[in-house]
């Protein structure tokens, strides 16, 4: 049994404990079901229930729908069939077998996309998966004061990777003839205006729930200064609809659905001065393309009656919005301002820095598409904020990376070691323990041993110590004598188990650790043998991912990105 096995364990018999009891595990039940799965857990009860009482502590703090479904996901033989079954994450959407289903995700090309975009994009792009749908990705670019070039191509690759597939590709600004249509529409319907007062005059008039002289234009008049629009300066004017200054969801006060931008856009160049705002667009484009569902984040709640409004007058077919609440990982900066700051003032290495849950930065450490996945689903659908960690998120990754990643020996802050009568030794060790089909890995070893500086305080005069797979060994003052080959011979005798490096042909590495700090050391000669990307486990430090192979002073250097423990 080693630690992460038990977390495991005690996350699955937790969960199942939790659902059983409406949301609430009971500790007791939790270590008995440990007990029975590992019977030497007796021996360091203190650890175990310490291990139980933080997963339960967090567990109990989930809502019972969460707790449902990362049980459902990860530990579906916890669950009875009936209740696998009946199982359904999208079922309040109410869908029937055989009925249309299109989804969408819209992103503004504005920033690099974080773990609460891979939400949204996760989930639409699965509710078509599951109904036999589709899925469009639409970059809603109506503001050249925000796009920027590059995030077309950077949303379109972390979207892809994380594993929201789109069937259809679409820009909102290839779309402005339409929205000039529905915006003659409105006019001449006199459900929209022109209008000329400075942007004091529009918040204290919405505000005070009182109307300005422009809202009185005719029909006439609107039209004539929507046709002459292209010749007013930036500023001059907005169009805004026609609705209620009095209404209670202030998003319904005669808000503005045109302004003049200046700002060349990033496709388009100066091509166009009017641009339409978020809410008429993003009616229009879900209302004409027939999105069906859609699902995004709360902050958009209040905007949803105005956007079915807008669908309404414009008699586009309407879509099914549904809001769920965002969810807060703890210590972690998700402000695109504050990042944006703290990339420029060199806090932060950039968008990819280690303590960022963007995707870049997720990806460069060594979370797996799955993983990240699973997490945003155990977030939930409903419309109480929760709050994740970063465990949370480990606990993910961890559950499928430690069933592929090859292992290996790694060694910073070491000394070295000889071992007085070892003999030459060509060890064949194991990728992986669980593995076979990985194969294995051979080091060649004599009497001269890299060992960690604190193993090596730890060692007692006398007592009987094993370097893994390799050999038993005595130590007698500052002189260390080889005793024996066979794990039988120490199983019952020894102290300790420790993992070493021969003292030659060892890799440097340098490894960047999560808080943007560099440990450098050596690893064992196999790592020759990785590509970039992979993800692989140094033993007893934590899984890794080879970022780079780089030459210094004539030697490679293999550098990493810590990933987590």
């Amino acid at each position: 049994m080693n630690i992460s096995e038990l977390q495991l364990s005690i996350r699955k018999h937790a969960l199942a404990n939790a659902v059983k009891f409406n949301g609430k595990a009971n500790p007791g039940s939790v270590i008995a079901k440990i007990i029975a799965e590992f019977p030497e857990a007796k021996s360091d009860m203190k650890t175990v229930s310490k291990e139980v009482n933080e997963i339960i502590k967090h567990i109990n703090e989930l809502p019972l729908d969460v707790q449902m479904h990362e049980l459902e996901e990860q530990f579906p033989e916890m669950l009875e069939k009936k209740e696998r079954e009946e199982r359904n994450i999208f079922a309040f959407l109410n869908i029937k077998p055989g009925e249309r289903v299109k989804t969408g995700f819209p992103p503004g090309p504005e920033k690099y996309p974080h773990i609460g975009h891979a939400k949204s994009a996760l989930v639409n792009y699965l509710i078509a998966k599951q109904y036999g749908g589709e899925f469009v990705l639409r970059f809603e670019d109506t503001n050249p004061n925000l796009v920027k070039a590059e995030f077309y191509d950077v949303i379109q690759d972390n979207l892809a990777w994380v594993g929201a597939k789109w069937d259809e590709l679409q820009y909102a600004s290839d779309y402005m003839e339409l929205f000039y249509e529905y915006a003659l529409k409105v006019i001449q319907n006199d459900k929209a205006y022109m209008c000329f007062c400075d942007d004091e005059k529009i918040k204290k008039s919405r505000a005070e729930g009182q109307a300005c002289k422009c809202r009185s234009h005719t029909v006439a008049e609107n039209l004539k200064y929507w046709n002459e629009y292209n010749t007013y300066p930036e500023g001059k004017a907005i169009l805004r609809l026609k609705i209620d200054l009095e209404h209670q969801n202030s998003t319904m006060r005669d808000p503005t659905i045109f302004r003049i931008i200046d700002t060349p856009h990033a496709r388009h160049g100066t091509k166009y001065r009017i641009w339409p705002n978020y809410d008429f667009q993003n009616s229009i484009m879900d209302g004409y393309f027939k999105l069906t569902h859609r699902i995004r984040g709360k902050e958009f709640e209040m905007r949803n009656e105005l956007q079915r409004y807008i669908q309404e007058i414009l008699e586009l077919p309407q879509t099914n919005i549904y809001e769920y609440a965002r969810f807060n990982m703890v210590g972690v900066e998700s402000s695109g301002r504050k990042i944006r700051e703290l990339v420029q003032s060199g806090e932060y290495i950039g968008w990819d820095d280690p303590r960022l849950t963007t995707i870049v930065a997720l990806r460069r450490r060594g979370f797996l598409p799955e993983a990240i996945k699973n997490f945003v689903l155990s977030s939930g659908m409903n419309k109480s904020e929760s709050t994740m960690t970063w465990d949370d998120l480990i606990i993910q990754n961890k559950r499928i990376v430690d069933k592929t990643a090859k292992r290996f020996f790694m060694m910073h802050d070491y000394e070295t070691i000889t071992i007085e009568g070892a003999p030459h030794q060509i060890l064949k060790l194991r990728y992986h323990p669980d593995i076979d089909e990985l194969g294995h890995r051979e080091l060649e070893v004599e009497k001269e041993f890299l060992i960690l500086k604190s193993d090596l305080k730890e060692l007692k005069d006398n007592d009987l110590y094993r370097f893994m797979d390799c050999l038993n060994f005595r130590k007698n003052e500052q002189i260390y004598t080889f005793d024996s080959q066979e794990y039988e011979h120490f199983k019952n005798k020894g102290r300790k188990i420790m993992h070493y490096l021969p003292a030659y042909g060892n890799i440097d590495v340098e490894i960047f650790m999560t808080d943007a700090t560099i440990i450098s050391g050596v690893a064992e000669h196999n790592i020759r043998h990785l590509k970039v990307n992979e993800v692989i486990q140094f033993e007893r430090f934590g899984f890794c991912r080879l970022d780079a192979i780089e030459k210094k002073n004539g030697k490679e250097i293999y550098k990493f990105w810590f990933t987590h423990k």
